[in-house]
């Protein structure tokens, strides 16, 4: 019978997998008040809810966008 490791298939070249809050605080080595202050200040977010009685919101995040915007708040920084 086959495992559950064999049916796995890697992701299409080019596609990221969305990070979670931990994974991108960890990427970029900031706190949790850090991620929170920049999704206030606009960083892209994914928002998906969880099904059931309490329900809770899941924040993804896509590294491209992420990044992206971060460059464009790098520009604006420096043209001021």
């Amino acid at each position: 019978m086959p495992r559950k490791s064999d049916r796995r298939v890697p992701l299409p070249a080019g596609l990221l997998p969305l990070l979670t809050q931990p994974e991108l605080e960890t990427y970029y080595q900031v706190s949790d008040w850090t991620v929170l202050r920049w999704i206030e200040d606009g960083m892209p977010v994914k928002r998906l809810k969880t099904t059931g009685r309490q329900q809770k919101e899941i924040r993804r995040f896509d590294l491209n966008a992420v990044e992206a915007w971060m460059a464009e708040c790098e520009q604006l920084a420096a043209a001021s």
